[in-house]
């Protein structure tokens, strides 16, 4: 069994985040030892940090709440549990979508800027009215 500090540390979790989802019914059936302080099994870890991995996907406490409850219903659930994990996976990629165009933004921004410096391209901007001269 588990403390709360060393679950903190096995999942890279703060002390008020476990509380939280432990709080929040997200880690179901919690023991407690003799001095009524929660303790955890290897399966408890386990779980947390496949809570923690769901968090990262993006998902809403409400969410997780949901997908443990299918969790807790078994067999039956499963297909409810691939179409919430596949409605996450299209939310991330089309967020990976957005990171891969700002970085490609940037490249040519950096790209453009380094062409100036070097001297083999004019500076044009789009801010500034060129002068007449």
């Amino acid at each position: 069994m588990y403390t709360m500090k060393e679950v903190c540390d096995l999942c890279d979790m703060t002390y008020d985040i476990l509380k939280f989802y432990c709080n929040k019914g997200l880690i179901p059936n919690v023991k407690r030892d003799k001095n009524n302080y929660r303790v955890f099994s290897k399966h408890d870890v386990d779980w947390i940090n496949s809570l923690s991995c769901l968090k990262q996907c993006g998902m809403s406490i409400i969410e997780m709440q949901q997908y443990l409850e299918y969790c807790l219903k078994g067999q039956d659930t499963i297909n409810e549990r691939k179409i919430m994990l596949a409605k996450k996976k299209q939310e991330l990629l089309a967020k990976l979508k957005t990171v891969e165009n700002s970085i490609e933004y940037i490249d040519n921004k950096q790209k453009f800027y380094n062409d100036v410096l070097n001297g083999t391209i004019r500076y044009e901007s789009n801010l500034i009215a060129e002068s007449k001269e």
